[in-house]
């Protein structure tokens, strides 16, 4: 599913259909060049899951936990160089807790995820637009892209 998004605000719409959609263990890949609007996503995310908690990117602490109707855990993998650094993290203890999985700068360590998530790829196409992709690897992230193809009357 390819989309154009023209605020923050729409980005954010996007995320919000995301995470109303969203079910225990969903792993989403984020990726995207700096200030391509992938936090912006993960807010609307966590406005979905019901988070009431102020969402930032965790670049220094990497892994932030945000209570809702499924717990996010947002991880930035920005800082770290080497796919043997994001081994140390323990990132399936995240990726099997039972909530949803949103990883910043995912493509740094793709080879480490399961084989089925949603790739979510953000680019700019003009100072406000972003040009969003989804990309679904399983039938449940099939059955995800077409629940937020209908929230926003894609369909």
């Amino acid at each position: 599913m390819k989309l154009l998004t023209h605020s923050p605000e729409e980005t954010q719409a996007l995320g919000e259909a995301l995470g109303k959609a969203a079910q225990p263990g969903d792993l989403f890949l984020l990726w995207g060049e700096l200030g391509a609007g992938k936090t912006c996503l993960v807010q609307g995310i966590a406005r979905g899951l019901g988070v009431r908690d102020t969402v930032r990117s965790p670049t220094f602490v990497i892994v932030t936990h945000h209570p809702g109707r499924l717990t996010l855990y947002h991880i930035d993998l920005y800082r770290l160089d080497n796919p043997l650094e994001v081994l140390d993290l323990g990132l399936d203890e995240y990726i099997e807790g039972g909530g949803v999985c949103v990883v910043e700068w995912a493509d740094k360590a793709m080879p480490l995820f399961p084989l089925e998530h949603l790739v979510v790829e953000l680019r700019h196409v003009g100072e406000q637009e972003r040009q969003i992709m989804l990309t679904a690897f399983g039938a449940r992230y099939v059955e995800l892209v077409a629940q937020v193809r209908q929230q926003m009357g894609l369909e």
